[in-house]
């Protein structure tokens, strides 16, 4: 299982207007092929931070999402929203206690 990290900070005038959109494709990412979970979270000290964390079965699941027109159509419409550059990560889990 392949976790996805990508940390976004919005301009603070954009925020609802991303909350939106993510209302509105959350169940559409969350039901493609290949995902296993969707959470959104929301940093504790700067309300203008938030993070997707999700789970994908494999990195070519990822992939295909990435190349999908949900994910360019989400992410055209996201990414000007954006008041500092976003931080992407791929991880696999290594140690859970």
């Amino acid at each position: 299982m392949l976790i996805r990290i990508v940390r976004m900070t919005f301009q603070q005038e954009k925020v609802e207007e991303f909350l939106t959109i993510f209302a509105n494709s959350k169940h559409k990412i969350r039901n493609f092929e290949g995902c296993i979970y969707l959470e959104l979270l929301r940093d504790a000290n700067d309300p203008h931070i938030f993070i997707t964390y999700s789970q994908w079965e494999n990195e070519n699941a990822l992939e295909q999402y990435r190349q999908s027109s949900l994910f360019k159509t989400t992410w055209a419409q996201t990414k000007v929203l954006f008041s500092d550059k976003p931080l992407a990560f791929s991880t696999y889990s290594f140690v859970k206690v």
